[in-house]
């Protein structure tokens, strides 16, 4: 894919809360472009939108003015199923909380959403074991997420998230529940995924050290984008793993 295309255009997003006779304006007459390949992290204070811009640029919440606009079609000019159906086939979601069914094993827990969007069950199990072997639990697929520490669960849901072959990934706080240690693992593999693969990421965090590794850096602050910066990330040797460039 091209990756001078945009493949997201937000223009005048708009976002109001409202309790009572109070209105609170979450995002005021936003613009942004997500090019195809591009990973693209969001940070700010507590308050400043950072959430509130994921859930609308998704369709998980409405807008109160402005168009969404993923791959040429207008997320707010369809109906709510249709809605539900696009951003079932064409979006993945990496939540903080994991959100995985602790009856479930790994692999049922990657295939369910592929399922639930007509695919044969072969094909679906198929899917789902390869992308957990594509995140390095290969070992791990018939385990429930309660047998998994945090970084294995964290590695599920990417590749959740990525089974269904999205062209966006949406990740909200997805190191947040995580020790340094498994943030930082995490953080390699959504990189690679990206580097390797081009898979597009739109990545909400908190954290200094998580914004530094992506190659575009957004700062919002009151519902507004303040900054909007490329950044030099190294990339890894490919016989040492060391980044270099530093």
């Amino acid at each position: 894919m091209d990756s001078d295309q945009p493949l997201l255009v937000a223009t005048g997003v708009r976002k109001i809360y409202r309790t009572g006779s109070v209105a609170v304006t979450a995002l005021l007459d936003l613009d942004l472009v997500v090019r195809h390949g591009e990973m693209v992290g969001v940070m700010g204070p507590s308050g400043s939108g950072k959430t509130t811009l994921l859930n609308c640029l998704s369709g998980l919440d409405d807008i109160d003015g402005g168009t969404v606009e993923i791959d040429g079609h207008d997320l707010f000019a369809m109906s709510d199923a249709a809605r539900t159906e696009h951003r079932a086939r064409s979006m993945g979601f990496v939540f903080q909380s994991f959100n995985l069914i602790p009856v479930f094993s790994a692999v049922e827990n990657v295939e369910l959403p592929l399922l639930l969007v007509g695919d044969r069950p072969r094909e679906a199990r198929h899917r789902a074991l390869a992308m957990l072997d594509r995140v390095g639990l290969a070992h791990r697929v018939d385990h429930r997420p309660s047998e998994m520490s945090g970084g294995e669960q964290q590695r599920v849901t990417i590749a959740r998230a990525l089974a269904g072959r999205p062209a966006i990934v949406w990740a909200d706080e997805p190191t947040g529940n995580l020790d340094s240690a498994m943030a930082e693992q995490v953080m390699d593999l959504l990189c690679e995924l990206n580097r390797e693969e081009g898979q597009t990421i739109v990545l909400v965090t908190h954290d200094s050290a998580i914004g530094a590794r992506v190659p575009r850096l957004i700062r919002m602050r009151d519902g507004r984008l303040v900054d909007d910066l490329h950044q030099h990330v190294p990339t890894p040797d490919p016989i040492t793993g060391l980044s270099r460039g530093r």
